[in-house]
């Protein structure tokens, strides 16, 4: 199990968004991230580089409207691809945590790769807006991500002023949390961590 390759491609077509995504969940950190929306550019390349997955995200939205359809389908395609390439999830630690400072910012993400998705959003900002882009839409794309991936997902902002800093700490968090949680446990290589037996969509 722990040999074979945990990579998956996506493509995500709809009258309001071209999306194509690849990971590799057992890369080195490389991303090609390009979704005409720069801070979110940014924390998908945080994403990648704290998780180690490598991620290519091509993305094409009615950014004319504005950025809702565009964040929340990359949302879901990324969370497709990572959910293609867990596969039957065996040999995986299934649970991640990780506490993630950025200067007076400090969030905690805890991930279960459990096939039930589940988002517990617990961050607040104190604007509208970083920059031109509607801080709301973050806990869009969390929950897109959770969803689509079939994840478990706490994310709690502890304290920060800074809203650049609470959501680049969310992302950096969640990044770290998953990367323990897709590990290979070289203990379990090959059994399903459930006593259920199984983590697939038929459970």
């Amino acid at each position: 199990m722990g040999s074979s390759a945990r990579t998956a491609s996506v493509e995500r077509n709809t009258k309001e968004t071209q999306i194509s995504v690849t990971v590799n969940l057992d890369g080195t950190g490389v991303y090609n991230v390009s979704t005409g929306i720069g801070f979110l550019d940014h924390m998908l390349e945080q994403l990648s580089r704290h998780s180690l997955m490598d991620l290519d995200v091509q993305a094409k939205g009615d950014l004319h409207i504005d950025g809702h359809h565009t964040t929340e389908d990359c949302g879901i395609a990324i969370g497709e691809a990572v959910k293609q390439a867990l596969g039957d999830r065996a040999g995986i630690t299934r649970y991640g945590s990780a506490l993630c400072p950025l200067d007076e910012a400090l969030t905690r993400a805890v991930v279960d790769c459990s096939n039930r998705p589940y988002l517990v959003w617990k961050v607040g900002f104190s604007r509208p807006k970083v920059g031109d882009f509607d801080t709301e839409l973050f806990r869009e794309w969390f929950q897109a991500f959770a969803q689509a991936a079939g994840l478990t997902l706490h994310v709690e902002n502890f304290y920060g002023e800074n809203n650049h800093h609470i959501i680049e700490s969310s992302y950096k968090a969640l990044a770290r949390a998953l990367r323990q949680a897709v590990t290979i446990d070289a203990r379990a290589a090959d059994s399903v961590p459930s006593t259920k037996g199984t983590l697939s969509d038929n459970k």
